[in-house]
């Protein structure tokens, strides 16, 4: 997919088409996850610092991630590959790798570029966005076909012409070839694919050793066997934030850590998975990084269980100077859950803590706060979010009005009276929203009080209102080798 997020942030939004949009942490040590072409012009790329990427293009419009937006897409457009190939491997959110002929709709070059073109066809019309094809008999050269055929592209390498399509590009476009390894070999006299191959493999084994000095020259002859992985087995779930200021608060770290371990948790049980080591990440003020991890007696997807054990590898970690970035993961992922001891011990911490509550309550002659079951006091002794009991809980329209103040440019939104909208800013008790939806043409801009009661978060919308039905999409492929428009699919974005 072409420069996906900020893409799809385009499509979801009519006043930001054709304009430069960055998409990334917003905060003063955010860095840009994607640009668009047009940001790219003034030098926006990802992985910048954001202030560096607001410095090149002060005008672009800067907007917080929409996960829950691009994993839809992302899933419309597995479904499209799925329906080529029992085989596709993905990557990322945004780009897989697909066996064309282990699905049997291409054998040859020319089969091979006609199921390409209807391919980015019916990504535009399903997803409204476009996407770039790489066509070759590898996973490398189809991998470098896709990016030098972008933007909207498709670039099919034909069998044998390999060597010389990589001699002239930069060694860096190889796999495994990063910054460091690049820098070794410009003073080597090794800038281009070509003179890895006249370097010949002992030469580049004895600068980078036996394993990927062989590895290398065989991707610049352009060889690479790897075959297509259609079940990547996740190893970890992991969170992790990275804050604006250093923190320095022992018990705003817990919380934090805390706070990730919930979240760690619903990524676990999102993906139908239980793990069996708590992993803990710090890097503290002067950008060193520790780990700690902790290995359960068995599998586990209870928020308290990831919750304290996070905690208890907190204790061992000197935070003294601050606190930089905090992350949670759980390794030794399984598809089941055992009952643990932990769990069991906090299950029955909990009941104490609850029935002592209420002794305490019933000693003092106290009014039960709220209910004053089990479960009212239960999430609290859990060490939930929150301080108070269930009578201290705000009202719907307070809750409304704090998430309104946490709101970040680029959030959805719903008004009573004026519908679907997006954050364009907020600050000093104001939030601006600027009404549209994907399709719509350009909307009216008005600002709200944060705390302004017909002012609530909403879900995005899609892209595509009325998407084409690809149902029959690829079973007329074989016989349609012209790249033809498959029948009911648009030849235009709709």
């Amino acid at each position: 997919m072409d420069a996906f997020y900020a893409s799809a942030e385009q499509a979801a939004k009519p006043s930001l088409r054709g304009k430069p949009v960055v998409v990334g942490g917003l905060g003063m040590r955010g860095v840009v996850a994607t640009a668009s072409y047009e940001a790219r012009r003034f030098g926006v790329h990802s992985a910048m610092p954001m202030a560096q990427a607001r410095r090149l293009a002060p005008n672009a419009a800067y907007l917080v991630p929409r996960f829950l937006l691009y994993r839809s897409v992302s899933d419309q457009v597995m479904e499209l590959l799925g329906r080529l190939s029992p085989l596709v491997e993905p990557l990322s959110l945004d780009e897989a790798f697909v066996d064309l002929e282990a699905g049997g709709v291409a054998d040859d070059s020319r089969s091979a570029r006609a199921v390409g073109e209807q391919l980015r066809l019916v990504i535009r019309a399903v997803t409204g966005l476009s996407g770039s094809v790489g066509l070759a008999g590898s996973k490398m050269l189809a991998k470098i076909a896709s990016e030098e055929a972008k933007p909207d592209g498709l670039l099919l390498i034909e069998p044998g012409t390999e060597r010389e399509l990589l001699a002239p590009m930069s060694v860096r476009i190889l796999p495994g070839v990063g910054p460091a390894t690049g820098d070794h070999l410009r003073r080597a006299g090794m800038t281009v694919v070509h003179d890895l191959v006249e370097a010949g493999e002992a030469e580049l084994v004895r600068l980078l050793g036996r394993a990927h000095g062989a590895a290398l020259h065989r991707m610049a002859l352009g060889y690479d066997d790897r075959p297509v992985v259609a079940e990547r087995d996740a190893k970890s779930v992991s969170v992790e934030d990275t804050f604006d200021v250093d923190l320095h608060d022992r018990v705003r770290v817990r919380t934090e850590v805390e706070r990730l371990a919930d979240r760690c948790v619903q990524r676990l049980r999102g993906a139908g998975r239980s793990g069996r080591t708590v992993v803990l990440k710090v890097r503290r003020y002067d950008f060193s990084t520790l780990t700690r991890s902790e290995t359960l007696r068995g599998p586990t997807d209870d928020p308290v269980v990831v919750r304290e054990a996070a905690a208890r590898l907190l204790e061992a970690v000197d935070t003294t100077g601050g606190v930089r970035l905090l992350g949670v993961g759980v390794t030794g992922l399984a598809d089941f859950t055992q009952e643990d001891l932990f769990a069991q011990a906090a299950d029955a911490r909990q009941a104490a803590e609850a029935k002592q509550a209420a002794d305490a309550r019933e000693t003092a002659g106290a009014e039960p706060p709220g209910d004053s079951g089990p479960d009212a006091e239960g999430p609290m002794a859990a060490g939930a979010e929150g301080a108070g009991s269930a009578a201290d809980d705000p009202a719907p329209e307070a809750v409304d009005g704090a998430a309104a103040r946490r709101w970040s440019a680029g959030h959805d939104v719903r008004h009573d009276v004026h519908g679907y909208g997006w954050v364009q800013g907020s600050g000093v008790g104001r939030v601006t929203v600027r009404f549209e939806e994907p399709g719509s043409t350009p909307g009216r801009v008005r600002t709200f009080r944060v705390d302004d009661p017909q002012l609530r978060p909403s879900d995005p919308l899609p892209l595509v209102s009325d998407p084409v039905d690809y149902s029959s999409w690829p079973a007329s492929l074989p016989k349609s080798l012209s790249g033809a428009v498959p029948e009911g699919v648009a030849e235009s974005s709709p």
